[in-house]
């Protein structure tokens, strides 16, 4: 190798050796993920003992549930941290090596510390396991070592199956960070449902992106006012084309002397009685009790019932069936409802 290769080599630490052909990238991904798979069976098979009082500890918290972990269990730690937040339990991550340098402040009486460690014995959480020693903060331990310092000072213990990692070396955390991942996926939706955490409150948590769009409910995409095209039954034909054609949404909605919807005039219904249209009153016209949407209910709903139905829009009604706004399915689209 020349001299400026071997320096390349060592700056950047990787072997300069050749891949090994004989290794099969596929059969190593079947290898991992049976091996994964086969250890979230062993854990759904004999969920830890503790699991029931750790929901009904957290539940009955008066704070946060606080989650830590240095390394590979931080990174899952943070996740949990963020799907308990969002599905109704408050929840934050702090970091066990800031902690040390003022973040124990975060941790009160009356939180809930969730702690992380595949050995039980990471150095780093020592000063969250003393802090919480010392002001009655409850710890539910993670780890795969029941008699662990960690665990040790656990009130409540999660202990995971002691079992191989996925990697060829048994060094790399892959099956112990996909068993505490899977572990805090069941723990927080334990919470969901004893909270009965409903589809609006998810919404809440999650305005942006195309989850918010799909949670968003039909009056914040639907158009209102004067831009709902209405028309009175009795109105001649040439003046409810007008008002068709002047809205752009290729129906309109018909309404009786109270103000109800009664039917609604779409393109397929010119089409179908076109034989002396012109001389017909819109109530003549439309088609009767049609499908409608409330304000409160999901955009991704509505979207559903205008691709069943295969039509363009949905007049938005109130309790009383009274129109107050319309639903076009491209303003599902733009908003990235679909």
């Amino acid at each position: 190798m020349a001299k400026g290769a071997m320096v390349m080599a060592a700056k950047d630490g990787r072997d300069s050796a050749a891949p090994d052909p004989a290794v099969d990238p596929v059969a190593v991904a079947e290898r991992v993920l049976r091996i994964e798979g086969e250890a979230l069976l062993a854990l759904s098979a004999a969920p830890p003992g503790d699991f029931a009082a750790a929901v009904a500890l957290i539940l009955a918290s008066r704070g946060h549930v606080i989650v830590s972990g240095m390394g590979k269990s931080g990174h899952v730690g943070r996740k949990l941290a963020a799907t308990l937040a969002s599905t109704g339990t408050p929840a934050f991550f702090v970091h066990p090596a800031e902690a040390s340098h003022g973040d124990l402040g975060m941790i009160v009486p009356g939180d809930t510390c969730i702690l992380i460690s595949n050995s039980g014995e990471t150095t780093e959480l020592g000063d969250i396991i003393a802090h919480c020693a010392r002001f009655g903060i409850a710890i539910i331990g993670i780890s795969k070592r029941p008699g662990s310092s960690l665990m040790r000072a656990a009130r409540l213990k999660l202990t995971l199956p002691d079992l191989p990692e996925a990697c060829s070396i048994g060094m790399a955390p892959t099956t112990s960070t996909t068993m505490t991942l899977a572990l805090g996926d069941a723990l927080a939706v334990a919470l969901m449902e004893a909270r009965a955490f409903r589809p609006e409150e998810f919404r809440t948590y999650h305005p942006g992106g195309k989850l918010g769009a799909r949670l968003a409910p039909v009056a914040r995409l639907m158009h209102g006012g004067d831009e709902v095209p209405l028309v009175p039954e009795g109105l001649g034909m040439p003046d409810a084309l007008l008002v068709m054609t002047s809205h752009g949404f290729g129906v309109a909605g018909v309404v009786d002397g109270a103000g109800r919807l009664v039917g609604v005039i779409s393109d397929g219904d010119l089409r179908r009685n076109m034989t002396g249209l012109m001389e017909r009153a819109a109530g003549e016209v439309a088609t009767r009790n049609p499908v409608t949407t409330r304000p409160d209910t999901l955009a991704a709903e509505a979207l559903a019932v205008m691709n069943a139905r295969k039509i363009g829009a949905l007049i938005v009604v109130d309790d009383q069936d009274r129109p107050v706004g319309i639903l076009h399915i491209h303003d599902c689209l733009r908003a990235g409802v679909a």
